[in-house]
């Protein structure tokens, strides 16, 4: 089915985004975008600008959407949509900042050592704890 959405499609999904808030619609959906993403560059952007929305849910899914790309997660993109979320104290955000960067230290472990090293007075907690589980 990810093969058939493309960029345009987006919109329709953050409708859905909108009415069906809870961590494992939205979840789902950050995987949905993140596959659009790796046709479509456009998605960096947008999810760039999206990482700074009012509503939380939008802003887990710039978070995670590069879940599992492993070598093809965008470092940079990555790191400025982590940075625009710091300073918050909700659950969702921390947790998703702290799975995102755990699942990239799969891949990189010195990446994700040196982000928190850089980040640490800035990150919450959860979120260190969560990026620095495999971290040895």
């Amino acid at each position: 089915m990810n093969d058939l959405l493309t960029y345009e499609d987006i919109h329709k999904i953050k409708k859905y985004i909108k009415t069906k808030q809870w961590w494992d619609t939205i979840d789902f959906l950050d995987q949905v975008i993140g596959e659009i993403g790796l046709k479509d560059k456009r998605v960096d952007d947008l999810m760039l600008e999206l990482s700074k929305d009012a509503d939380f849910w939008v802003r887990r899914i710039a978070i995670d959407h590069q879940l599992c790309r492993k070598d093809k997660t965008n470092t940079e993109l990555l790191e400025k949509i982590i940075v625009n979320n710091f300073g918050s104290d909700e659950f969702f955000i921390n947790k998703a900042i702290g799975w995102a960067l755990r699942d990239y230290s799969k891949t990189n472990p010195l990446w994700v050592k040196e982000f928190i090293g850089k980040y640490q007075d800035k990150m919450n907690n959860l979120s260190i704890k969560e990026a620095s589980k495999y971290i040895k």
